[in-house]
């Protein structure tokens, strides 16, 4: 009977409880520091095979995939950077070190690379804007309205994204040749005939990727503003398009960078040196094989990558956020 446990709660049970903390805390030294520290269980000695098989493997992952990824780049810049204006001497990564292919390039009368630098920005913004205006007011119509044939739009955009551009390579320059006979403004060898390409090839596309991001906005918000008075162009530009602002980043860099890459087209209707974009002009360097300079290529290439780069790092964050959370309660 004496070596019955008291039972919680009683007199006895109190009693018992106490007699244990004054006793902890004698055995430590009446410190409550270290009687919060005895109360901690001690932790489990690190093995790393454990740790290894828990997560170390997705680092290693991880790795393998950043330096695939990152070699292509590495060896651009290492290609840039060798005075010799070759590829041979770039097998051993940053073997050699100078400036003379971006000198080169840059100061070099026979490539104009500041103009195609400048063409480039031109074209590749002023797509990009319009491309993101153009396929919002598209898809707010095909999200919010409903009118007689807006399944078959719908059927059609994707129908014709189907059929590779190459083949309306042929049919686009005929296209524009006829155009520059009557307005030579916006015909062959312009820019605004090649913007008005790249609207059309990429309308489509990118109208029914705007489509399914404005389904996910609730209609109760178009409704809440119609109540108050408002109508489709004010909802269109003061709600939606706040809301939508993660798609249209999207948008807006997936155009940018086709521009700055795009070459078939841009090569058919830029005939004129000074008035060709950089994926053309820096072919140039390189069409030769007996005199291709490498080197300078592939330092306009480094120089073409840092508007997308930086582009990309200041919509990062609309890209990233989601704006439409918590619109409606």
């Amino acid at each position: 009977m004496s070596n019955q446990q008291p039972i919680p709660g009683s007199d006895a049970g109190l009693l018992e409880g106490e007699l244990r903390e004054q006793r902890d805390a004698a055995r430590v030294g009446g410190d409550p520091r270290l009687e919060r520290a005895a109360a901690v269980p001690a932790k489990r000695p690190f093995r790393f095979g454990r740790w290894f098989k828990a997560t170390g493997w997705r680092h290693l992952v991880g790795l393998v995939v950043v330096a695939f990824a990152l070699f292509p780049v590495v060896f651009v810049i290492s290609s840039s950077l060798n005075p010799n204006g070759t590829l041979t001497g770039s097998n051993a990564l940053f073997s050699q070190i100078g400036f003379d292919a971006y000198a080169r390039i840059l100061t070099n009368p026979q490539v104009p690379f500041t103009t195609w630098f400048a063409n480039t920005l031109i074209i590749a913004g002023v797509t990009a804007i319009l491309t993101v205006f153009l396929g919002a007011l598209a898809a707010y119509a095909f999200s919010r309205m409903r009118f007689t044939g807006r399944r078959f739009g719908l059927i059609t955009i994707v129908v014709v994204q189907m059929f590779p551009q190459m083949l309306a390579v042929v049919a686009i320059f005929l296209v524009m040749t006829a155009i520059s006979d009557w307005f030579p403004a916006i015909g062959l060898n312009t820019h605004i005939g090649l913007i008005m390409v790249y609207l059309g090839g990429a309308l489509g596309v990118n109208t029914y990727l705007m489509y399914g991001y404005f389904n996910t906005i609730p209609a109760s918000i178009d409704e809440a503003a119609k109540i108050d008075g408002a109508g489709h162009a004010r909802i269109f530009f003061t709600i939606i398009l706040r809301l939508v602002a993660p798609i249209l980043a999207v948008v807006a860099l997936l155009s940018f960078i086709f521009s700055v890459n795009e070459y078939v087209v841009a090569s058919v209707i830029l005939i004129d040196t000074e008035n060709q974009t950089l994926a053309v002009g820096l072919t140039k360097l390189v069409s030769n094989p007996r005199y291709a300079d490498w080197a300078a290529f592939s330092a306009g290439a480094v120089i073409a990558a840092l508007p997308v780069v930086l582009l990309f790092l200041y919509l990062q964050k609309y890209i990233v956020g989601g704006l439409s959370a918590g619109a409606v309660k």
